[in-house]
């Protein structure tokens, strides 16, 4: 499938797993492909504001990556969510619900250690459910319009097609499934 990607689309993908890493995710998650989107200028012709997207998925990962759905599921049950959110970070250091991949020690990493080597700055990450089921999706979807490639637009409908916190932030900032069609499919 990743022949098919466009140079642009393969940037983003491989952009993804740099935000990932630089957040410390286990996994590449939908959220990472939306910010790498964002970092490439992919959403400037939507008029999207770089800076208040990126501080609302910051917020979303704050939150334990739970979205504006979970948090009214969880009130209907009389549960404040940025109430338990403050409690813990309080207790724990701010950001703590944040998912950071797990940091394993081996006897590789033990003997550089001892070594006074540093610890390889490229670790693999994996790709998460959610951003498996969006480039996926974004195949389909190329499919779908008789497109021969993937593009970024093709990445972007995917992301907004499929529920959760990157659709939501997304929706939250005017960018619709048609409206990203019609500005970006030029």
């Amino acid at each position: 499938m990743f022949e098919r990607f466009t140079q642009d689309a393969r940037d983003t993908v491989v952009g993804a797993v740099a935000e990932a890493r630089r957040t410390g995710a286990a996994t590449v998650a939908e959220e990472h492909l939306l910010l790498a989107l964002l970092g490439r200028g992919a959403l400037d012709p939507l008029g999207v504001d770089r800076a208040a997207m990126a501080a609302d998925l910051a917020a979303a990962r704050r939150r334990g990556g739970m979205s504006r759905a979970d948090e009214e599921a969880l009130a209907g049950l009389g549960i404040d969510l940025t109430a338990i959110v403050s409690r813990v970070e309080e207790a724990h250091g701010e950001g703590v619900l944040e998912a950071a991949a797990p940091r394993r020690r081996t006897l590789g990493s033990s003997l550089r250690s001892a070594l006074g080597r540093p610890e390889l700055k490229s670790r693999h990450v994996p790709f998460g459910q959610g951003a498996k089921k969006t480039l996926e999706k974004s195949l389909r979807i190329a499919l779908g319009r008789h497109d021969g490639h993937i593009a970024t637009l093709h990445l972007l409908l995917a992301l907004l097609s499929l529920p959760g916190t990157a659709a939501e932030v997304l929706a939250d900032h005017g960018v619709t499934y048609a409206a990203a069609e019609a500005a970006l499919a030029a």
